[in-house]
């Protein structure tokens, strides 16, 4: 099996970010979008890493965060493209968040009324179960195969590989009829 070529991922992640930083129209194969997130994930665990040693960690966290929600987003939609769903799958990812801000308004509703709605707090874990639910649903959308012809969003992407070019096709040998 071939090494993978590091500057092959780096260059699929920086295109992603520079060239489709709000490209939500097209396809992406699978193993382009999954190196695309291996990278981001490696990333985001060396900002965590400066941030903690700079005692800048969520600042800097968030602002990584923030910098590349778009382009995750829409190499997301072209995902799911890929597969024939609409990109309004994306917004699984706004699930979490949006539960998280409903429950952080509960908690001062909560503090300002005496503990009046308390008892709302037996609901975080069930939205937290809400909340990684919604976040499977996307990967496992994500992780299926793409249509193998065109779709109504375009043409089938072209076969994207880390180990370099993909090998010719085989051909067969030529029948002798006798």
């Amino acid at each position: 099996m071939d090494q993978l070529d590091l500057n092959k991922l780096w260059q699929n992640f920086t295109d992603t970010v520079s060239k489709h930083y709000v490209d939500f129209d097209g396809r992406v194969c699978r193993a382009q979008f999954w190196w695309y997130i291996a990278v981001y994930v490696v990333l985001g665990l060396l900002v965590s890493i400066v941030g903690s040693i700079t005692f800048s960690g969520s600042g800097l966290r968030a602002l990584y965060g923030l910098a590349l929600l778009l382009p995750t987003l829409g190499i997301t939609a072209r995902r799911l493209h890929d597969m024939g769903r609409t990109a309004s799958w994306v917004l699984l990812l706004a699930v979490p968040w949006a539960l998280s801000i409903l429950m952080g308004l509960v908690t001062i509703l909560s503090f300002f009324t005496f503990g009046l709605f308390g008892l709302l707090f037996v609901f975080w874990p069930i939205i937290g179960l809400i909340s990684l639910a919604a976040v499977c649903l996307l990967i496992y959308f994500c992780a299926q195969p793409g249509m193998p012809g065109p779709n109504e969003y375009g043409p089938p992407p072209p076969v994207w590989t880390p180990h370099g070019p993909p090998p010719a096709p085989a051909v067969p040998p030529p029948s002798t009829a006798a």
